[in-house]
């Protein structure tokens, strides 16, 4: 696997391959039961599409949709042509399914493949994935990736430290995919059996599946001694590999030969001005099986305004800010749980893990941060602990404009996923 050819597209040349495919792609969609009722309600055909811009005249579609649909209402190809289904768990309600034809995989599998090779990853690789396979699709979209890209892939799945450490000391493994909680949870443990983090061979770390800031991704670089970068994908789009950090740092470049990406006010769907926060809207462009139009993915981020150092026209994106459907409203106050973790993880006494409590006290929402504190720093010196609450709690207000409570815990003492990382847990009685 070499440098991808579609990297280096100009910006011309991407904006003229963009209104070929969205106007193939609308063709393709519009077999869909789904899609031919949306076009026709709309009144839009294919000869509507002659910018990229014209994309807004398309109608959105939403995980409401995708559920409504389900299982088979979104096809453009009878299930024999089809080879994969990943569906999410429907747990609050009906579930939503994603199908993949052949070439579907083809693409994803080449995709994921460039993603690694941008951030350094080389044929010469052992690649370790240490996320969950089944019908979630972070395990086997990046190993068909790595595997494409031509690494020893071992496909270790999720969690079982002692089982994670042995085979990257044993096969020498030099790049792992690791969920960002459960890197520093996976550090916590080697410590704990005497083993330095930074020993291991690990020189590149792709963390992603769930938002991070900036500040947690530099204590995953400095624990381990490699470089750490950010990716992002959903379902929705065939899974990680739309959008990967290359080695400046600075934003994901999200592949705009793949897709087409738009960042809206949530509330007007209008086109936000250039680098500012909206909700991000996605087009899948080459998909044959289920393309989806103008998905809402509720997820906030921004297009970083100028050209990349490394050359690349595709757009980048800003790491994911919140969604704009966690928002917590406090006392009046929108708060993001991301803007709680950057705070926290730029503090050293804290460790990896904190929750936040949300419940209520006769009429009035309570906040409370429970956060772990390493254990060199929990000490029973009531003066220094309590000295420690009371900036970690004038931090965040600095930051919420609004003050929560702050209760320090033992480290190892809050609940750990092997999952995404549960943050918040609301105990307010339901309405």
């Amino acid at each position: 696997m070499h440098f991808d050819p579609a990297e280096a597209l100009s910006r011309e040349e991407l904006d003229r391959l963009q209104v070929t495919r969205l106007r193939e792609i609308m063709a393709r969609a519009a077999r869909s039961p789904f899609y031919a009722r949306k076009f026709a309600e709309a009144g839009i055909g294919p000869d509507d599409i002659t910018t990229p811009a014209d994309i807004r005249k398309l109608p959105v579609t939403t995980k409401q949709d995708l559920r409504e649909s389900y299982p088979y209402g979104l096809l453009t190809v009878p299930v024999p042509e089809l080879v994969r289904l990943h569906a999410s768990s429907g747990t609050t309600g009906s579930p939503t399914a994603v199908f993949y034809t052949r070439q579907d995989i083809e693409t994803w599998a080449s995709l994921m493949a460039r993603c690694m090779h941008m951030c350094g990853v080389r044929p010469s690789d052992v690649f370790q994935n240490m996320s969950g396979y089944g019908l979630f699709t972070g395990g086997l979209g990046i190993h068909y990736g790595a595997e494409r890209l031509g690494c020893l892939t071992i496909p270790a799945g999720a969690g079982n430290s002692r089982r994670q450490v042995k085979l990257i000391k044993d096969f020498g493994v030099s790049v792992v995919h690791i969920i960002p909680s459960y890197a520093l949870h996976f550090a916590d443990f080697l410590l704990s059996e005497g083993i330095e983090p930074a020993s291991l061979p690990i020189r590149i770390a792709l963390i992603g599946a769930e938002p991070h800031t900036e500040e947690t991704r530099r204590r995953i670089e400095g624990l381990y001694g490699c470089k750490a970068y950010n990716s992002y994908g959903l379902s929705e789009m065939n899974g990680p590999g739309v959008a990967f950090e290359c080695t400046e740092q600075r934003g994901m470049h999200l592949w705009e030969d793949a897709y087409i990406a738009e960042i809206v006010d949530p509330e007007t769907m209008e086109p936000t001005p250039e680098g500012e926060i909206g909700e991000l809207v996605m087009t899948t462009l080459t998909r044959e099986g289920m393309p989806i139009l103008r998905y809402r993915t509720r997820d906030l981020t921004r297009f970083l305004p100028g050209p990349c150092a490394c050359g690349r026209a595709h757009r980048r994106i800003d790491r994911i800010a919140g969604r704009s459907d966690d928002m917590l409203i406090i006392k009046g106050v929108n708060i993001y749980p991301m803007q709680v973790e950057q705070i926290l993880m730029g503090m050293p006494e804290v460790g990896s893990n904190y929750l936040i409590e949300l419940t209520r006290d006769g009429h009035m929402d309570q906040f409370t941060v429970k956060v772990e504190i390493t254990e060199e720093f929990f000490v029973e010196d009531m003066r220094s602990l309590n000295a420690l609450r009371g900036r970690v709690q004038a931090k965040l207000r600095d930051e919420l404009l609004i003050t929560p409570r702050v209760e320090l815990v033992q480290h190892g003492s809050l609940p750990v996923s092997e999952g995404k990382a549960k943050r918040v847990s609301d105990l307010r009685p339901k309405e």
